[in-house]
């Protein structure tokens, strides 16, 4: 075997880099490579760039070329060894990071890790992808693969820091995912927002007059009326209902996991710890549901928490899923009967709308805010730019009638007038 050795020394990590440059018995080139005693090794059926590629063989860069690229990673002090693991090892050691994750973000990551299985781009090496890949997969996921917006953004709120992590491990120079989403893939989500107060009214009416569902009546009617989520509302407890002082304290939710599990997490964010101040129509509809819950003879008890609101015929707690369903049942019944139809209302639609009422009723912002447990005033903010024709001209009709009350009282200010060009002047 015709040999020629080089010798490379570059301080990495503290370790040693030797190299060897051989022709194996095949006539493939090979590069032998040393990092911390262990050798490791580079393939190429050509030594030069210009070398013609044999035939039937796969192409490849040549010995030169995978030499230079290699000496590249050291300068720059990138590991050469990390930049062969597949996007797929990436994304697992990155979640291996996540040990505090809540259970509904483990299911999400689970979720992801599913869909990068069956796809060819889990399966590329990290050191192969290039910000246009990661834009193309993520348009694939879209258009190819019907994956709806949101779907696509958790992908991508996974391969984002996962592809950072290999950054700031010295594997990569650039994170190819540091891109902005809204020009790469389109939005088609539908954003969920609360109903009229008429279609409100209309839907609690249809619900208290109802045989089948006037039962739930009250939970319908404080969901409107509060804004909690809906894991806030399982989550509640006797103890966190204080009739007297008419409040509702928040300080966890309940939820449930794929494998069925019960559990008590913090809330959303820290702002959705808060106490609720009740009016006397929520403080009487939690009253008649107190009043009117069966007298268990075992408390069902979820992380120490005992008591709540609505139990299953199994005396399990119920949680979102339960009146997700209820909620789609109500709609259909309520379609069914009538010719103008009612649009989907969900636990969430109440939350909205109950933002929405509160925020065209002019509250204040910050107010407001606290009320939903929004973390970001940004968020309670968006809820006032959604407003129409018709919130506009209650605002100006609003306007007009305080001026002229002005007007009578006598307060108007006569030299208020519209400016004209003619009144300035050149000086």
């Amino acid at each position: 075997m015709r040999c020629l050795q080089t010798k490379i020394k570059r301080r990495q990590w503290r370790a040693e880099f030797d190299a060897l440059q051989s022709v194996r018995a095949n006539g493939k080139y090979q590069f032998k490579y040393h990092v911390a005693g262990k050798p490791h090794f580079l393939y190429s059926w050509r030594l030069e760039p210009t070398d013609p590629q044999p035939i039937g063989k796969k192409p490849c860069l040549s010995l030169r070329e995978l030499e230079k690229q290699l000496g590249y990673d050291l300068d720059n002090r990138l590991d050469p060894l990390g930049r062969n693991i597949t996007v797929n090892e990436l994304v697992e050691k990155y979640l291996r990071t996540k040990v505090n994750a809540r259970p509904n973000t483990q299911a999400n990551y689970k979720f992801v890790q599913n869909i990068l299985s069956t796809e060819p781009f889990g399966d590329e090496k990290i050191s192969k992808i290039k910000t246009s890949d990661a834009k193309l997969f993520l348009i694939k996921l879209q258009q190819e693969n019907r994956r709806g917006h949101s779907t696509v953004k958790t992908i991508r709120g996974v391969l984002r820091p996962a592809f950072q992590m290999a950054v700031d491990d010295d594997v990569l120079v650039k994170n190819p995912f540091q891109f902005e989403l809204a020009g790469v893939v389109v939005n088609d989500s539908v954003t969920r927002e609360g109903i009229t107060k008429d279609q409100m009214r209309k839907f609690l009416k249809f619900i208290h007059d109802d045989v089948v569902y006037s039962k739930y009546y009250e939970v319908v009617y404080i969901l409107f009326h509060t804004g909690m989520r809906i894991s806030e509302f399982c989550g509640l407890t006797l103890k966190d209902i204080d009739l007297e002082n008419k409040t509702i304290n928040i300080d966890h939710q309940l939820q449930r996991t794929s494998k069925r599990e019960y559990v008590i997490e913090p809330t959303k964010t820290n702002a959705g710890t808060r106490v609720l101040p009740m009016t006397e129509e929520v403080t009487e509809m939690f009253r008649s549901i107190i009043e009117n819950r069966p007298k268990y003879r075992v408390e069902k008890i979820v992380a120490g928490y005992s008591g709540f609101l609505f139990l299953d015929k199994d005396f399990m707690p119920l949680v979102a899923m339960h009146w997700e369903h209820r909620f789609n049942h109500m709609v259909d019944r309520y379609n069914e009967i009538y010719k103008i139809q009612m649009p989907n209302i969900t636990p969430h639609v109440c939350r909205h709308t109950y933002c929405s009422n509160m925020a065209k009723s002019g509250i204040n912002p910050k107010t407001l805010q606290y009320l939903m447990g929004h973390s970001d005033i940004s968020v309670t903010l968006n809820v006032y730019t959604h407003v129409g024709l018709e919130d506009a001209e209650k605002e100006l009709h609003k306007m007009q009638t305080l001026e002229g009350a002005r007007r009578e009282m006598g307060l108007s200010d006569k030299d208020d007038k519209p400016l004209k060009q003619n009144m300035f002047k050149v000086v």
